[in-house]
């Protein structure tokens, strides 16, 4: 290992999350939570990557206790007894390898349709009421919704705490429903939740506020958050610094530790005459540690190579070179760490020809 390259494998802390090194581990949807709870199979999984050396797993998308909170078939719930149980266990055998571990709170908004487990008569819930032919695809959120979701979240972060995760994570990002609040095509209340930026922005404080109120001082609360959509990876919701910086301050003033900047491709720069990534300007405005995502390791981006096209693995000087300039403080792996568990220990070897490369079959199983 040279000089360079240490900064990856050098040791950070947060509150009371003490990393080893700053890789990260993306929190990945994987489908293999029959009934909504991670079994043996799950704790498996992620302890294998705690073995090989991770500094942080943040666990797949895991849904808060509301009625319309899931979208997508055999993903796990972070509420029940079951749930939490299986999830104590994947917490135990990551502690075990070494590991620290968040869980990904997760409501997905109007992505539900009717017909998703656990009940497929409800439909999605999201800022505003969506009719198709008639009938109701997605319903407007009362206040009393808004509240049952903030404590939803709330409780969430709190039972993690309870049952030993290192930290949590509020998934406000990629177009679920903290950030369907956040856009003002998909947020047209007219009540303190719409209108202006700031006030789109009340949702998500309100679930920030009150995880930081349900966990200690110490325990560190992460917002993951992007610019694109899902329908719309070219899609800004802040167009300048400027804009960014009235985005981030309230939500820093709110609680979080720890932002996680979702981008596509870590190496692009957000805006024109500067070479820092979401990742980076989010630093430069709140001062708090960031994490950076997006295709890292691999030489296509994250969604070319789901069709069948294989990722190749690649070297990580671009990584290097932004790590040491501290632009950002923690780098998230996704596709890579996915497709070889051993990905971190091979890095750190030089033994970038032995690294598996990634395609999209590594979906259909989980190893």
């Amino acid at each position: 290992m040279n000089d360079k390259e240490k900064i990856l494998f050098s040791p950070i802390s947060v509150r009371s999350l003490e990393m080893s090194n700053r890789i990260v581990m993306a929190p990945m949807t994987r489908n293999f939570s029959p009934k909504g709870i991670p079994g043996e199979n799950v704790a498996t999984y992620y302890a294998k990557r705690a073995k090989a050396g991770v500094g942080l797993i943040i666990t797949e998308g895991t849904t808060v206790n509301h009625a319309g909170s899931n979208g997508y078939p055999n993903v796990p719930q972070f509420f029940g007894e079951d749930a939490l149980q299986g999830w104590k266990n994947v917490v135990s055998e990551v502690h075990k390898q070494g590991g620290k571990i968040a869980p990904q709170l997760w409501h997905v908004g109007y992505i539900r349709k009717k017909g998703v487990e656990p009940d497929p008569s409800i439909p999605g819930y999201s800022a505003m009421e969506v009719k198709n032919n008639g009938e109701v695809e997605t319903i407007g959120m009362s206040q009393q919704d808004i509240d049952d979701v903030v404590q939803a979240f709330s409780r969430a972060a709190h039972d993690a705490e309870k049952i030993g995760f290192d930290g949590v994570e509020i998934h406000g990002a990629h177009e679920y429903l903290i950030d369907q609040f956040f856009w003002e095509k998909s947020n047209q209340r007219t009540d303190r939740y719409g209108g202006s930026l700031e006030r789109r922005l009340t949702f998500a404080i309100e679930i920030i506020k009150a995880v930081r109120a349900s966990v200690s001082r110490d325990f560190p609360v992460i917002l993951r958050f992007s610019q694109w959509k899902q329908q719309d990876y070219d899609a800004k919701l802040a167009n300048t610094p400027e804009e960014l910086e009235s985005f981030l301050l309230p939500l820093t003033e709110a609680g979080v530790d720890i932002f996680h900047a979702s981008t596509r491709r870590f190496w692009e720069p957000e805006f024109e005459d500067s070479t820092l990534n979401l990742a980076g300007w989010t630093k430069r405005i709140t001062g708090k540690p960031t994490i950076s995502v997006g295709s890292v390791g691999l030489d296509s981006t994250f969604t070319s190579s789901f069709g069948g096209k294989t990722a190749n693995p690649t070297g990580l000087e671009a990584l290097y070179e932004k790590m040491n300039r501290q632009e950002f403080d923690m780098i998230a792996v996704g596709r890579a760490l996915l497709a070889d568990a051993e990905w971190i220990t091979k890095v750190r070897n030089g033994q970038y020809d032995k690294i598996a490369p990634f395609a999209s079959d590594a979906l259909k199983t989980l190893d």
